[in-house]
């Protein structure tokens, strides 16, 4: 796993808020954080995990965190991270079995790493807004029954939302243990459970839905110090258009907001169109692919960016990288995403140590990415 400590910069006026009332153990200042849904983070003198792709994967999601430090190995899912920020880079649904148990998983991280003076930010990815809109194209029969089963458990439970977000992957284990003998078939003929995974499914992501709102606490971009996080690229007229409009929309349409407008409203600048932030795969490409877009003309877009942004350095997903973790245009990107989910790749966790960054920005501590 991988993590790069910097001293934050200066932020952008907006809002502030403190996710730490005081500082912890070494005498660390507050993170604060501006923007809702989050947007621009100060986290001074903290160790920053990125975490990629985990669609649905929680075997493989709980062997990332555990292996980056942040997550206890005794299967009681508790914070070891302290003062750490964690964040994940999207696409937790899709491809895999147990998408709202990771979603609850990092929501008590959160809960857990704020009273250490540690945070869990996490942004969305292209498959959380497919799901949004309805496109269940890629949903495996087992989330179906996971979207089936957690209607089910929040009209037995009396909690409030959040306890019952929070506690929900304690009783999906559970669930699944007490059912492990029963059959899970989805064959053609299981047309009625077919049904009923498709409809729960939909009451809970659309526009204004439980899980939909739930996605709507996150944004497409975060700033994390001087390091910008996204699911797939962010690019000059992205943030001339305004990162935090950007993310207030996409999180507006999410809780249902724009539902007495016109489907143009769906933020398509953020979620739609190949070179939209949760699609772009300009900075992710193989060589390939370099004749249509020249290196030279892919490292001058990226800078451009960056120096909008006040970065240094850029953190994306959404592309698997089968030659691993791995940086580029004098590592001013990083690529994460090595497809660890069984649904994709279903390779190993993997960290990488950043010597080439840590030359290049000239810096004095040492970080690990997490690839997922």
């Amino acid at each position: 796993m991988a993590f790069l400590c910097f001293n934050s910069l200066p932020l952008p006026p907006s809002q502030p808020r403190k996710i730490a009332e005081a500082p912890f153990n070494g005498g660390l200042k507050p993170i604060v954080v501006n923007g809702d849904p989050p947007t621009f983070v100060s986290a001074p003198g903290r160790r920053i995990v990125a975490v990629g792709d985990l669609h649905g994967d929680l075997v493989q999601a709980r062997c990332a965190l555990e292996t980056a430090g942040v997550l206890s190995s005794d299967g009681l899912d508790l914070w070891t991270g302290g003062e750490t920020v964690l964040i994940q880079l999207g696409d937790i649904f899709d491809r895999g079995e147990d998408e709202i148990a990771i979603l609850s998983l990092l929501r008590s991280l959160n809960i857990q790493a704020k009273k250490k003076g540690g945070a869990v930010f996490q942004v969305n990815g292209n498959h959380e807004t497919m799901n949004v809109e309805g496109d269940f194209r890629y949903v495996e029969a087992g989330a179906f029954d996971e979207c089936i089963d957690f209607l089910e458990y929040l009209d037995e439970d009396e909690d409030s939302w959040d306890e019952a977000f929070v506690n929900w992957i304690a009783v999906s284990e559970r669930w699944k243990g007490e059912s492990s003998n029963s059959s899970k078939y989805w064959g053609p003929w299981n047309l009625v459970k077919r049904q009923k995974g498709v409809i729960a499914r939909s009451i809970l992501l659309r526009p204004g839905g439980l899980l939909a709102c739930e996605l709507a606490r996150h944004s497409v971009v975060l700033k994390v110090d001087d390091w910008v996080f996204c699911h797939g690229g962010l690019l000059p007229r992205h943030v001339e258009y305004g990162i935090e409009r950007m993310n207030k929309e996409v999180s507006d349409w999410m809780r249902g907001l724009n539902e007495q407008k016109s489907s143009s409203q769906i933020p398509f600048i953020a979620t739609r169109g190949y070179d939209s932030v949760v699609w772009n795969r300009l900075y992710s490409r193989d060589a390939a692919d370099m004749e249509v877009y020249p290196s030279p003309q892919i490292s001058s877009i990226l800078e451009e960016t960056l120096q909008a942004m006040g970065a240094k350095a850029m953190v994306v997903g959404h592309t698997p990288q089968t030659t691993g973790i791995n940086c580029k245009y004098n590592c001013s990107i990083w690529r994460i995403d090595v497809g660890m989910s069984s649904g994709v790749l279903n390779s190993r966790p993997e960290g990488k140590l950043c010597w080439s960054l840590i030359q290049s920005l000239m810096i004095e501590h040492i970080k690990w990415w997490v690839a997922y």
